[in-house]
């Protein structure tokens, strides 16, 4: 069976809704639909992840195909309030056709049906509850305006907590440095279990193995606050894993934004809240809320 990657986005991380989140503020539920209903035919302004939607979407037209990456709307609006969601993806040319609206509950439940190895959401409660069932997900910092992305799409992944577990950080967080970089040592060659993002970082490589080697629209990039000895354990997890990634860059505790523009990452995921505001005033960055740090 071909394989796919699907991808969940709520309304408010494809499109800028921060006028009609006023007006829910304001003017309740009520007044909410009416002015959807009256700016129904008012093309909604790219949000915080549409970039990094359509880069992925465009991927599809280089393999040759339509639906070897799908993105699909979940949206806590109703189908009434949320067709202008809709009209809105038709005016920006993006082919996405599958949607979940609603009507306020949690769009988690909707997730394992579609299929979806990644969630991205400006709503912090649902990204959570899609990691405590099992899939990816990450809440979208607004994208610092200077941003300029490249033809390339460059995924940048945090390790403990993000790709592997917090089995590691939770020996840092509760014995300090010393004790995480003697206990890494001695588990060198004893990979460590996979983390929330492990399913979707195996999909990226499995894309990037179908493309070809010319194009490599696809780069893949570990960005960590390890440093020697520890990373040893790390890349012999990875390559436990049979995954390969593009680049591997062991900072040693240093700031990460700078590597990260240097880099180019369309998109940094880290499990530390600070990571994500400082990565964020560089590049685009999406928190995830998962692991010891976040207990």
């Amino acid at each position: 069976m071909q394989s796919k990657l699907v991808i969940g986005t709520s309304s408010s991380a494809l499109f800028n809704l921060e006028a009609s989140d006023r007006i829910f503020r304001e003017s309740g539920l009520k007044g909410y639909s009416e002015y959807q209903r009256e700016h129904e035919d008012t093309p909604l302004e790219p949000g915080d992840a549409f970039p990094l939607v359509k880069k992925l979407l465009h991927i599809n037209s280089l393999l040759g195909q339509d639906d070897r990456i799908e993105v699909i709307l979940l949206s806590r609006n109703t189908a009434d309030t949320g067709l202008r969601i809709f009209k809105s993806i038709e005016h920006h040319g993006l082919p996405i056709v599958r949607a979940a609206f609603t009507g306020g509950a949690a769009p988690f439940r909707y997730m394992q049906p579609f299929s979806c190895q990644l969630f991205l959401s400006t709503n912090a409660n649902d990204v959570i509850e899609a990691l405590a069932n099992g899939i990816a997900a990450a809440s979208i910092l607004p994208v610092p305006k200077n941003f300029q992305p490249t033809d390339t799409l460059h995924f940048a992944f945090d390790g403990d907590a993000v790709l592997f577990s917090d089995e590691a950080e939770r020996i840092y967080q509760e014995k300090g440095l010393a004790a995480f970089a003697s206990s890494e040592r001695d588990a060198a060659n004893e990979p460590l279990s996979g983390g929330p993002f492990k399913p979707f970082l195996s999909e990226l490589h499995q894309l990037q193995s179908e493309l070809p080697k010319e194009i490599n629209p696809i780069r893949t990039a570990l960005v960590t606050a390890r440093a020697a000895p520890s990373h040893e354990r790390v890349i012999k997890t990875l390559r436990s894993w049979h995954i390969r990634l593009d680049e591997s860059l062991f900072l040693g505790g240093m700031n990460k934004a700078e590597f990260l523009q240097a880099y180019g990452a369309d998109v940094f995921f880290d499990d530390q809240a600070e990571h994500c505001k400082s990565a964020s005033t560089l590049v685009p960055a999406g928190h995830v809320p998962h692991g010891v740090t976040n207990q």
